[in-house]
This record gives C-alpha cells, sequence and structure tokens, in this order.
C-alpha cells in the first residue's frame, strides 16, 4: 500500500468552514472553535495556512 507523504487532514470544505468561524463570526465562541478545531487538525494556525496556501485557497 503506497504510503502518502502528507498528512491526512479533514476535507477541504470543513477547513474552510473553520476559517469563516474564526473569520466571519461575530461570535467569540464560534470564533474560537473555529480557531480550536483548525489547531487540533494541524497543529498550530501557521500550519493550517501553509496548507491553505498550497491548496491555493488562500
Amino acid at each position: 500500500m503506497p504510503q502518502s507523504s502528507e498528512a491526512k487532514y479533514p476535507p477541504l470544505p470543513l477547513i474552510q468552514t473553520w476559517v469563516w468561524m474564526m473569520t466571519e463570526s461575530n461570535s467569540p465562541e464560534i470564533q474560537q472553535k473555529g480557531q480550536n478545531n483548525l489547531i487540533s487538525s494541524f497543529g498550530s494556525l501557521a500550519k493550517a495556512n501553509e496548507y491553505l496556501v498550497k491548496q491555493k485557497l488562500i
């Protein structure tokens, strides 16, 4: 079975939803939840940002 050199991340629509939660929501609780989800999935917001740039989403 071939191994992928890239870590397994959540589906892009879910990641985009978390980014929206962080940046567009007027609720601090929702903003925090989006941030926490990104950090849980990528280890840091910087890694999430790198992934989104690589996917040409930002």
